[in-house]
């Protein structure tokens, strides 16, 4: 048995700017996208800045009407990932075993703790004051014996601050909470569970397992686990990786989309990343995943299988400009988009020819991009591409969509 720690930095992205900017400290700080590029929502804000109305997720301008005296700075993310693994640096002293959950927040196995409120809840205390001595941001951190319960301790008390929660207390402490504090318990499924009359946490862990699991399947039986403390999901160490699923890449884009042809150069665009990111893997998708939000960030997707397995961006794009062709009405411009390859095997594996498809076509598209890949390896992700690309369709250069995201901890 071990006790685990959950440590979640306050503010993270406003804190860093602050730290690196001392006459911001104790001001009315957000750190908030680009604007032009669509990302104009507010990533984090500064406490004072909270105090008046300033919440994660809100437009831009929003939060300026919220609070007028409001300081507005863009993400710079090189920085934010220097501090990260600083941070978690500093976690190795106390454990090898540290799982990533984005930039800002780590699980943290003691092996040799079994006491969470006594020796777990000291070691947090110093990571706490050691974080803060070190590199001068605050972090939160929760104890318990179970991933679920040390996130939820994180949770309870913000900034600075550190929650144990036990199996002797759990219930008198996590029960009381709404169900939508309890991970993965988003709007949809808080409404879901809130049609069974399940409100709190308290009220899923009694719930009979199999009518949460009529309600949202596996993950029914998965949410009933977590409010009753009985997950037993290990900490995965920082090089742990998950077997790949899917390999995907979206934007949004600088304006909307209103013709056909602008969607084939997104899709061409964005495959590019996913046939790399195949091929780093060593798999090839069996299948493509388009995803489309329209400028009413109304959401659709489709999938289809391909004709043979497949690592090229050529045939991922023309199979997902396909779906798209078929599939979207046009009834409003598009503001994103999304291609994956999913259903993955790997390169390697035999491939299974029939008399209604020409392989041969395909033989000839991987030597090309055996050919390109090469050519992108040595000399850079420009040196080669499409002719129909070289102005470069409007997508977002702000980095959003490359920052690091919480490991899938449950797959």
């Amino acid at each position: 048995m071990s006790v685990i720690l959950h440590s979640d930095l306050n503010c993270f992205y406003a804190s860093v700017e602050m730290n690196e900017a001392p006459h911001l400290k104790n001001r009315m700080v957000a750190v908030c996208g680009s604007t032009e590029n669509r990302h104009g929502i507010v990533l984090t804000a500064s406490y004072p800045a909270k105090r008046h109305g300033v919440k994660t997720g809100m437009a831009n301008w929003q939060a300026k009407q919220a609070c007028p005296g409001l300081i507005m700075i863009p993400p710079h993310y090189d920085m934010y990932l220097k501090y990260s693994r600083i941070i978690r640096r500093i976690y190795r002293r106390y454990s090898e075993t540290i799982e990533p959950f984005g930039m800002d927040e780590n699980w943290i196995d003691l092996p040799f703790t079994n006491d969470v409120s006594d020796e777990g809840y000291r070691i947090a205390e110093e990571i706490r004051k050691t974080v803060q001595t070190e590199t001068g941001l605050t972090v939160s951190v929760g104890v318990s014996f179970s991933k679920i319960f040390a996130k939820l301790g994180s949770d309870m008390k913000k900034p600075n601050a550190v929650t144990a929660i036990s199996k002797a207390d759990y219930r008198e402490k996590v029960w009381p909470l709404p169900v939508s504090d309890l991970l993965y318990v988003g709007p949809a499924t808080a409404r879901k569970l809130a049609m069974l009359g399940i409100m709190t946490i308290g009220d899923l862990a009694n719930t009979d397992p199999w009518i949460v699991h009529n309600k949202l399947g596996k993950n029914g039986l998965m949410l009933h686990r977590f409010a009753n403390g009985t997950d037993g999901a290990r900490v995965m160490p920082a090089h742990y990786e998950p077997p790949v699923k899917s390999v995907g890449h979206g934007s949004t884009c600088i304006h909307d989309l209103e013709s056909n042809y602008e969607v084939w150069l997104v899709l061409l665009e964005l495959a590019q990343d996913v046939g790399h990111r195949l091929r780093v893997h060593e798999i090839q998708a069996c299948a493509v995943q388009i995803s489309v939000r329209d400028n009413e960030l109304g959401w659709q997707q489709w999938q289809a299988p391909l004709s043979y397995p497949s690592q090229s961006p050529y045939e991922i794009a023309c199979a997902g400009y396909e779906l798209f062709r078929t599939s979207y009405n046009w009834e409003k411009p598009i503001r994103a988009l999304t291609i994956r390859g999913i259903n993955p095997r790997s390169a390697s594996a035999p491939v299974q020819l029939d008399m209604f498809n020409d392989y041969v076509p395909h033989q000839k598209q991987q030597a090309l991009d055996d050919a390109i890949d090469g050519i992108r390896n040595r000399y850079g992700p420009r040196a080669i591409f499409n002719a129909s690309l070289k102005d470069e369709p409007g997508l977002a250069k702000d980095q959003c969509e490359t920052v690091p995201m919480p490991s899938p901890m449950y797959q």
